[in-house]
C-alpha cells in the first residue's frame, strides 16, 4: 500500500514538473494580429532592451513620448481636415450607442482603421483618397447616435453641420482626390491634396518664391522650405514655420518639453549637445540650426540610444521642399551591426569600382557610419507603415563633408520576415529551384540590398559644382531618380565576389536572389498595391519598375531577362545574372550623370518613359493570381509601449508592453497625445 501510494505521489510530482516546465515555456510571439482591407497589422518585438541601464530605458521613454508628442502634426501636414476627420471617428468609436454588430458598423470601423493606418484620409501609399464602403446616410446615423460632447465641433457649430462638412470631405472622390499628384501635365500644387501649401498657391507662385531664396552653387545649400507651410495673404506669399509660438507650437511645445528631459539623460556630452541643438531648431525654425544639428548628429557613432526626430522626408511635397514629422527611437544592435559595418568600412572600394564616371565619383568617402538598429517606438512618417533602411541627413553637401548615418531596422526585418505570404514565392516563381534559392537566400539577400543602398548608394557619387541640388534641378523627379540610384548601386554589387569576400554572404547566391526578387517585384508584384486604370505614382514605385522594364527592354536582344508563359501565366526569368549585372552598371551610370548634371530632362524622359504606366492585361493577370493567396498588399506595425515606474515623482524602471490591439492603440494616441487643434 504504502509502495502504491509512493507511485502516485512520485507520478503526480512528475506531472506536476512537467506542467509547470510547459507553463514557463516562453509563449510564440505573435507577429500578425489582423488584416483588414489592404492591409496586415503586424507586430515587432524589442530585443535587449531589458539589459539596457535605467538611464538608458528613462531617455528612451522621454524620445518615445516626444515621437508621439508630433503625431497630429503628420496628421495636419497630410491634408488640412485630417484631424477633424479623425476625431470625429474616434468620437463614434468612443461612444456610439447603436448596434455595433451591424455590416455597416464593421465597415466603419475598417475604413476607421485604413485613416489611422495612412495617417489621414488618404491612401498611405497611393496617395488615393480612401472612400468609404458604407453608405454616406450612414455616416449620419454614427454622428447622431453619439455622444455629441466628444466631437470637434467649431464654436457655434452644430452635429448637423458638422455632418454636412464632413460628408463631402469623406465621400466624394472628386474633393482633394490624391495627396500627391505628379503628372507633368498638371498644377503639381492646385491638384495635390496635401498641406504643405495655402489656398490659391500655384505651382509657379511657389517655385518662383523658393528660386528667389536659393542661392546657386552654394556650397552649403540650405533646404527653403523644409520645416514651414507656404500661404498666400492679401496677394502676398510668405511661409508659416513650425517652430516654438509658430505653426504646430502646441505640439511643439511637447516635443520641446521631452526632449530637455531627455537631454539631462544622454549618455555623454556629444548626445547632450545633438538634443540642445535639436531643441534650439524646434525653437528658432532657423533651417541653419537644423543643418549644424545634422552634421553633429552623424559624428556620433558610440552612442547606443539614437533618435530621428523631426521634419525628414520630402517625399509628401510633389515639388520635395517640406518636410513631413517622423521619429524613429532605436537602440544599437550590436551584433547584427557588424555585417552592416563591414560594407561601411568598404565604402571608398565600392566607390572607386563603380562603373560611374570619374568625375562623379567622391575622390574621398568620408563618415560613413553604419549600424543594424532594434527600433523601440515610431511616429509620424515612420508609422505604421515603416521603412527598413534609413540613411540621413538628406542634404547632399552635408553627406559628401561631414558623412551621414545609414542604419538597417534589424527587428521591423525580422518580423516581415516572420510574416511571409505564404504561395506567393510558389504562385510567382517560374522554378521550384527559384522558390527554393528566394526561401534559402532571399531574407539575406534582401538584407544585403537595404544595406549596400543605404550604407553606399545614398551615400555615393557628387553633384557637379554650381549646378544645384537635385531637389532644384530634378525638381518633382528627384526623389524617384534618387531612389533609383540607391538601388542600383545595391543590385550593382549584389553578385560581387567582394561580399563573399569581406564575409556578409557565403556566396553570390544570396545576390541572385535578390535579383530574382527585385526583378519579380519591380515587373510583376508591385501591382497587387495598384487600383486598376491608375499609373503608378510613388516614387519608390516609379524608381523599381523603371529599373526592372529599363534593364528588360534593353536586354532583350541577348535574351537577358526572358517574359515565359506557363499555364497562362507570366514570369520574368534572369538567364544571365554578369549581363544582368553589366545594365545595372550602364544605367547606374546614366543615371549618375542625370543627377550630377542636374538634367530634368533626361530624369523626366526615363521615369515617364519606364516607371509610370502600367501594362493593364499584366496588371488584371496579377491582381487575380495575388487575390487567390488572401493575402494584404501592405503591411505595418502595433508599437510597444513604454511604461515608466514611480518611486514618488522618480522614476526607478521603464517596462516595455507588446499590445496586440491596432484599435486600442489608436484610441490611447487620440486621447493622450493629441495637442493640436482641427483648424491649423
Amino acid at each position: 500500500m504504502k509502495s502504491l501510494k509512493l507511485f502516485f505521489i512520485i507520478l503526480f510530482t512528475f506531472v506536476s514538473f512537467n506542467c509547470l516546465k510547459e507553463m514557463e515555456k516562453p509563449e510564440e510571439f505573435k507577429y500578425q494580429t489582423e488584416q483588414f482591407a489592404d492591409l496586415a497589422i503586424l507586430r515587432y518585438q524589442v530585443p535587449g532592451f531589458e539589459e539596457l541601464s535605467l538611464k538608458q530605458k528613462e531617455m528612451l521613454y522621454y524620445l518615445y513620448e516626444a515621437a508621439l508628442a508630433g503625431r497630429d502634426i503628420f496628421y495636419d501636414q497630410n491634408y488640412k481636415y485630417n484631424l477633424k476627420v479623425r476625431k470625429t471617428l474616434e468620437a463614434i468609436v468612443d461612444s456610439y450607442k447603436g448596434n455595433r454588430n451591424a455590416e455597416n458598423f464593421n465597415l466603419f470601423m475598417v475604413y476607421t482603421k485604413r485613416v489611422w493606418f495612412s495617417n489621414g484620409i488618404h491612401h498611405h501609399y497611393s496617395t488615393m483618397k480612401i472612400i468609404p464602403d458604407f453608405p454616406k446616410e450612414y455616416f449620419a446615423e454614427l454622428v447622431n447616435n453619439s455622444d455629441a460632447s466628444k466631437f470637434p465641433l467649431d464654436d457655434g457649430e452644430t452635429t448637423e453641420q458638422l455632418i454636412s462638412f464632413l460628408t463631402p470631405v469623406i465621400f466624394d472622390p472628386r474633393i482633394d482626390g490624391k495627396k500627391v499628384n505628379l503628372n507633368p501635365d498638371d498644377d503639381l500644387i492646385k491638384t495635390s491634396a496635401g498641406n504643405f501649401y495655402g489656398k490659391g498657391l500655384t505651382q509657379k507662385e511657389v517655385e518662383d518664391f523658393y528660386s528667389k531664396m536659393e542661392k546657386k552653387g552654394d556650397p552649403r545649400p540650405i533646404w527653403y522650405g523644409l520645416n514651414s507651410k507656404l500661404v498666400k495673404e492679401n496677394g502676398t506669399v510668405k511661409e508659416n514655420i513650425w517652430k516654438v509660438g509658430g505653426m504646430y507650437s502646441p505640439a511643439i511645445e511637447k516635443i520641446v518639453y521631452w526632449l530637455e528631459k531627455a537631454s539631462s539623460t544622454a549618455e555623454n556630452e556629444l548626445q547632450k549637445n545633438i538634443l540642445e541643438k535639436l531643441i534650439e531648431y524646434y525653437k528658432t525654425g532657423d533651417l541653419k540650426t537644423w543643418d549644424e544639428y545634422n552634421i553633429l548628429w552623424v559624428r556620433d557613432t558610440l552612442s547606443r540610444v539614437d533618435v530621428v526626430n523631426g521634419f525628414v522626408e520630402v517625399y509628401s511635397d510633389p515639388l520635395g521642399h517640406k518636410g513631413s514629422y517622423e521619429s524613429v527611437v532605436s537602440i544599437k544592435d550590436l551584433e547584427a551591426t557588424k555585417r552592416i559595418e563591414a560594407i561601411g568600412k568598404q565604402a571608398q572600394w565600392f566607390e572607386d569600382n563603380s562603373p560611374i564616371m570619374d568625375e562623379h565619383k567622391k575622390k574621398n568617402v568620408v563618415g560613413i557610419s553604419a549600424k543594424v538598429i532594434t527600433v523601440v517606438f515610431e511616429m509620424g512618417d515612420a508609422s505604421p507603415s515603416t521603412p527598413i533602411g534609413i540613411n540621413l541627413p538628406n542634404a547632399n553637401w552635408i553627406r559628401q563633408q561631414h558623412g551621414s548615418k545609414s542604419v538597417s531596422l534589424g527587428n521591423i526585418t525580422e518580423a516581415i520576415d516572420n510574416s511571409p505570404t505564404k504561395g506567393a514565392l510558389e504562385e510567382f516563381c517560374y522554378t521550384e529551384e527559384e522558390v527554393k534559392l528566394a526561401k534559402e537566400y532571399g531574407p539575406l539577400g534582401s538584407k544585403l540590398h537595404t544595406d549596400l543602398h543605404e550604407v553606399i548608394g545614398h551615400a555615393s557619387g557628387q553633384i557637379n559644382p554650381g549646378i544645384g541640388t537635385p531637389k532644384q534641378t530634378l525638381k518633382n523627379y528627384a526623389s524617384a531618380i534618387e531612389e533609383a540610384r540607391a538601388d542600383l548601386v545595391a543590385l550593382y554589387y549584389a553578385i560581387d565576389p567582394k561580399l563573399v569576400e569581406i564575409g556578409v554572404m557565403p556566396n553570390i547566391d544570396p545576390g541572385k536572389a535578390e535579383c530574382n526578387s527585385y526583378i519579380r517585384n519591380g515587373l510583376m508584384l508591385q501591382l497587387k498595391r495598384i487600383v486598376p486604370g491608375e499609373n503608378i505614382e510613388e516614387s519608390h514605385m516609379r524608381n523599381r519598375q523603371a529599373i526592372s522594364k529599363w534593364v528588360y527592354e534593353k536586354g532583350k536582344p541577348e535574351n537577358i531577362i526572358e517574359k515565359k508563359i506557363k499555364d497562362s501565366k507570366t514570369y520574368f526569368v534572369i538567364n544571365d545574372y554578369q549581363k544582368l549585372r553589366k545594365l545595372f552598371g550602364q544605367l547606374l551610370k546614366e543615371i549618375q550623370r542625370i543627377t550630377s548634371e542636374g538634367n530634368f530632362n533626361a530624369a523626366k524622359s526615363f521615369i515617364e518613359t519606364y516607371g509610370v504606366i502600367v501594362d493593364t492585361a499584366l496588371h488584371k493577370e496579377v491582381l487575380e493570381r495575388y487575390a487567390k493567396l488572401n493575402a494584404a498588399p501592405y503591411k505595418g506595425f502595433i508599437n510597444p509601449k513604454l511604461v515608466p515606474v514611480y518611486e514618488g515623482e522618480k522614476i526607478v524602471d521603464v517596462k516595455i508592453e507588446y499590445l496586440d490591439d491596432f484599435t486600442e492603440q489608436m484610441m490611447d494616441f487620440g486621447r493622450n497625445h493629441s495637442f493640436l487643434p482641427t483648424n491649423n
